[in-house]
This record gives structure tokens, C-alpha cells and sequence, in this order.
């Protein structure tokens, strides 16, 4: 133990501790690792940010631009609706075929945005099927999970363990060459899901309409201003309804007119019909002081809120969103984006009280009425997924074809060694851009920045356990331990550990951290580190158990009311099943 392993010991716990507590962003950990690493010496600064220019990097920044290419022509759209249609005549056979085909997806674009895409037709076949949404979606998820584990390409952790490697002097991943076990781990997966889990996944959130899925029943309402209202005459912002009984005006009606999303300036009339946002409870027991009286409405449907300038839509708080920690007061939400929130559902419970001061999460559904006009302002935010199937007009039918061709060529090219996957993967963005599949300013905007900044930073971490011998000394420990077992336990321990740290921290940062550990033990057992580094790479994307430790769980967990608790039961025997498979198989599709 030196000075400079006792500093890098230091900050690798630091690290961990602050992703696993997300008191901090995850990028903003990473960068802070790399400054601490430089600051101290033990890096110097071209080491320090040498992950920017690190290919998996790049890859990865350019498989981003690809699948959001994808997605703007619509080119996925059809298959999901196909599976949609399917669900409505056999649902049980849909969940099997919507799990095949977003693994097939999955496997060359990004799996968050395969997920994002098909997460509406995926709630509409729900509610067209009366199934329960949190029966699917973690299927949904899950398959995502396994077919990004069949190609090179599939997820960032592929990607990032095969560069390691190859900074090594070692042989890079070939384009299908985790395919072998990738695809027993999506027959394994799927069966398990198809069977037990689905079984085991309760019905958190009711079939039906938007307003019954978030219980809106007993918060949404109309009055009508008396002549003798204190509210009468006054500017709505100012108005003792708004500022005493805290209710959120969605439409004013009057006369022949209406009002939708009325501004705070507003002037209030008597006669006035107010559709609001409050409990009807509160408005019964202050109607006489305020002189206003409850207009009789039968149950609410999505459909009554939604008019020719107005629309219901639920939307997800993105999992890499800038927003996330922060209050709708703090974003000015109805001028940032011409809508009211009316509804949150956070860790499995919908939320109507306090909305306003209501910290935002990643994987909380927003139930938003919105002015149609301001509707493309959420859509384009990666702030927010908008999961409510609505047609979206911006979709580029006619580029759909040159898209997919374009990704195809990547894989092509990738796959018979004519390129190495990141000029593929820079070519295939240019040729998006000059195609207009995509516009130069969307290819900016669909790159997930804080992955690129996470794994530029944690890559520095990777470093500093080599230079310093951090790595060797862990390494020494875990071989005392299970070296005398051969090198399959060791590949067996390696897996469970990578695992149980994806399951709490960025699936990236696990591989940063494992891929050099999984290289220098293999040369102290002195036999090939394909296997090790295999048992990184597939237990860095088995998170099944936590709704954060993978981006498309974070997706889901709202729009599917599920707990932490749901994520445990059904992915705790998953990662069991999947480790016991690693364990034997690694060693026969890639020998020691």
C-alpha cells in the first residue's frame, strides 16, 4: 500500500458512496473523481482527461445521434404498432412478441430511446386490452436489457469494456461476438418473464382512461362564480381562490367562449364556469365564503379535458434530466411549457397535494393538460418523454428507409472489420445529417451529454487503479479468496460483483471500474481475459433489481406505478438464474 493506492482507494469509495446516494449527478461525480485524481498527482492532466477522446466515447455520443435519427423518421413506429394490434387479439402471446421485438431493437440502437418509442403503444395496448400497465412494462424493459447484451453496439457498456480493452493491446469485441451467450441470456430472460415474472408483477396501476389512472376524481371539478364572489373583478393571480385556496384554473368558460390555460392576468366575471384543479372537499367547505357553487359533472374522463385547443398527455421525467431534484415552481412550468401539472406519480403513489414545491425525480409520470400548440415544446425537451400516443408531426416518414439503411451499414461495416466501430459510427451520423434524417441541431441535442461526461470521467478512475496499483492489489485479494478454485470462480465472482455494484451505481461506471480489474486478473492467472471481461460486460447491463440502476427501469417506474419493491421480487431471482448461466457458459464460449 503506497500513498497514491491509499488516494485512489479514497476516492473509489467517495465515488461509490455518491453514486449510490445521488446526492450528487452521476456526471458531476465523475468529473469531480477525475479533478481530485489530478489535483493530488496522481494522474497527470492529459491522463485526467483522456477519456474524452477515448473511442468508446465518441461511440457512444454517435450511437446516440443514430437512434434519435431513428426515431424522427418513424422508422420503429410500425413494428410497434403491429405488436399493438397483436396484443389486442392474444395479449398474452403480445407480451412474448413486444419482448422479442424491442431485444431485436435494442440490440442496434440505444435502449432508453427503443424504450421512449415504445412506451406509448405499449399503454395504449393496455388500456385497449384492460391490462394492467405495470404487467408490461418491466417485460418492456427488461427485454431492452437483453438485447442490448447480443451486440457490440447494443449498450454503452459494450462499447466501453471492448475500448478497455483495446487500450490494453488487446483484440477488440467483434459486432456479434457476445451474441452466443446474448442470445441464451433473451430465451432465459424472456421464458422467466413470460412465466414467473409476469406472476409475480402486481397490478399497481388500474386500466383506464389518463384522469382514472391518476385518481383525478376527487381534484378535478367546475364552479361557478357567483355575483357576490370575492373573486369577482379580480385578476385571477390575485384572486382569493388562487391565493387562499390554492386551486389551479385549467379553462374558464364564458358565455359561448373559453378560456384554456388562462393567464394570471385574467380578469375574473361573474358567471364565470372555472374548471380547476383542487380537492373538491376544500372547495365544498369554503363555497359559501367565496361565494362560488359547484357544478355538477359526472366521472371524469381524459376526453373532458381535452378540447380543440387543449390535451391530456402523461410525460416521464427523463432519467439523465436536468430537472431532476428540482420543483415545478422552480421551472416555471406553465411558462416554460403551456401546461398545468394536475397529477405526479412518485414510487408507486399518485400525488395531488403540493404539487408545486414536490421535488421531481427520474421515472416520475407527470399528468400534464397542455395547450396543443405548446405540446411540441415538451416533445422536443430531453427533459421530459412523452409517453401518451399522440401523433407527433414532426415524424419524417419519407427518411425512414435511408435511416435504417444507414444503421444497417454501420453494423455492416462494423461486423465485417471493413471499419472500426467508431468511424462507423461517425460516418453513420454525417450521412444521417446530409440525408436530413436529422438535422445538425437534433444531432446536438440527441446526445446524452452526461453519459459522455460520466464515462470520460470514470475512465480516469479505470486509470489511476492500473498506474498506482490499485487494480493488482485488489486483484490479490479476490485471488486469495477464489484463486485456489480455478479461473471460473473467479469469473463467477467477477460477475456477481459487477452486478451487485450496477445494481446501485451507473452501469458504466462498473464497467470502467471492473474491465481493468477483470485484465489484471487474468494475467496474474495466467490464462485469456476474453472470459473475465465477458463477466464484466454481461453483469454490467444485468441490473434487474433496483429501478435505478438501468436507464429503461428509471423509464418505466413511473408510467407503471411500481415500488422498489417490485423491481426486487421479480429481478432478484432473475440475476440469480442469469449469474448461474454466466458462470457455466462464459468458459465454453470463450475458453481460458
Amino acid at each position: 500500500m503506497t500513498f497514491e493506492i491509499g488516494i485512489v482507494f479514497c476516492v473509489l469509495l467517495g465515488a461509490i458512496l455518491l453514486f449510490v446516494s445521488e446526492k450528487l449527478p452521476v456526471d458531476l461525480v465523475a468529473l469531480l473523481v477525475m479533478a481530485v485524481l489530478v489535483a493530488a498527482r496522481v494522474l497527470t492532466a492529459e491522463e485526467g482527461i483522456r477519456g474524452f477522446a477515448n473511442p468508446a466515447t465518441i461511440t457512444v455520443a454517435g450511437m446516440f445521434v443514430l437512434s434519435a435519427a431513428l426515431s424522427a423518421t418513424g422508422a420503429l413506429d410500425g413494428a410497434g404498432r403491429a405488436l399493438a394490434r397483436l396484443g389486442k387479439r392474444r395479449p398474452m402471446l403480445a407480451v412474448v412478441t413486444l419482448m422479442l421485438g424491442i431485444a431485436g431493437v435494442s440490440a442496434f440502437i440505444n435502449n432508453t430511446a427503443a424504450v421512449a418509442v415504445f412506451l406509448p403503444i405499449v399503454l395504449t395496448m393496455a388500456r385497449d386490452t384492460r391490462t394492467s400497465p405495470s404487467k408490461i412494462l418491466i417485460p418492456l424493459s427488461f427485454a431492452a436489457i437483453f438485447g442490448g447484451t447480443c451486440t457490440l453496439i447494443g449498450t454503452s457498456t459494450n462499447i466501453l469494456t471492448s475500448s478497455i480493452a483495446e487500450a490494453h493491446g488487446l483484440r477488440a469485441f467483434g459486432m456479434f461476438e457476445l451474441a452466443p451467450l446474448g442470445l441464451v441470456v433473451l430465451a432465459i430472460g424472456t421464458l422467466y418473464m413470460a412465466t414467473a415474472g409476469i406472476r409475480m408483477l402486481p397490478a399497481r396501476r388500474p386500466p383506464g382512461d389518463l384522469a382514472g389512472e391518476f385518481e383525478m376524481a376527487q381534484y378535478l371539478t367546475e364552479i361557478v362564480l357567483l355575483p357576490h364572489a370575492a373573486s369577482v373583478g379580480t385578476r385571477l393571480a390575485e384572486s382569493p381562490l388562487v391565493r387562499d385556496v390554492g386551486m389551479g384554473v385549467l379553462e374558464i368558460v364564458r358565455g359561448d367562449g373559453r378560456i384554456p390555460l388562462p393567464r394570471g392576468d385574467t380578469v375574473l366575471l361573474a358567471g364565470d364556469v372555472l374548471r380547476v384543479r383542487c380537492a373538491v372537499e376544500k372547495i365544498r367547505k369554503l363555497q359559501e365564503r367565496e361565494g362560488v357553487a359547484i357544478r355538477p359533472h359526472g366521472p371524469w374522463r381524459a376526453d373532458d379535458l381535452r378540447s380543440d385547443k387543449l390535451t391530456l398527455v402523461e410525460a416521464v421525467l427523463a432519467p439523465n434530466s436536468e430537472y431532476a431534484g428540482k420543483t415545478l415552481n422552480d421551472l416555471r412550468f406553465r411558462d416554460t411549457f403551456g401546461g398545468t401539472v394536475l397529477a405526479i406519480r412518485h414510487h408507486g403513489q399518485v400525488v395531488h397535494e403540493q404539487l408545486a414545491v414536490t421535488p421531481l425525480r427520474p421515472g416520475d409520470a407527470l399528468l400534464i393538460d397542455v395547450n396543443r400548440d405548446d405540446l411540441p415544446r415538451i416533445r422536443r425537451h430531453r427533459g421530459f418523454v412523452v409517453v401518451s400516443e399522440i401523433e407527433s408531426p414532426e415524424i419524417r416518414g419519407r427518411r425512414a428507409l435511408p435511416a435504417v439503411a444507414i444503421v444497417a451499414g454501420v453494423v455492416a461495416a462494423v461486423a465485417s472489420g471493413a471499419l472500426p466501430v467508431v468511424s462507423a459510427a461517425v460516418i453513420g451520423c454525417v450521412l444521417m445529417v446530409v440525408s436530413r434524417c436529422i438535422t445538425l441541431e437534433e444531432a446536438y441535442q440527441a446526445i446524452e451529454w452526461k453519459v459522455v461526461f460520466l464515462m470520460a470521467g470514470v475512465l480516469s478512475l479505470g486509470t489511476a487503479l492500473e498506474n498506482t496499483g490499485a487494480a493488482r492489489l485488489i486483484t490479490q485479494a479476490m485471488l486469495s479468496l477464489v484463486g485456489p478454485w480455478g479461473p471460473t470462480a473467479v469469473v463467477s465472482v467477477l460477475y456477481a460483483v459487477t452486478s451487485l455494484l450496477t445494481e446501485m451505481m451507473s452501469n458504466v461506471a462498473t464497467a470502467a471500474l471492473m474491465a481493468p480489474i477483470a485484465i489484471v486478473a487474468a494475467e496474474a492467472l495466467g490464462c485469456d481475459s476474453r472470459p473475465l471481461l465477458m463477466a464484466v460486460t454481461f453483469a454490467a447491463s444485468a441490473s434487474f433489481m433496483t429501478p435505478v440502476g438501468y436507464q429503461t427501469n428509471t423509464l418505466v417506474y413511473g408510467p407503471g406505478g411500481y415500488r422498489f419493491s417490485d423491481f426486487v421480487r421479480v429481478g432478484a431471482p432473475l440475476n440469480l438464474i442469469l449469474w448461474i448461466l454466466a458462470t457455466l457458459l462464459i468458459p465454453r464460449f470463450w475458453p481460458f
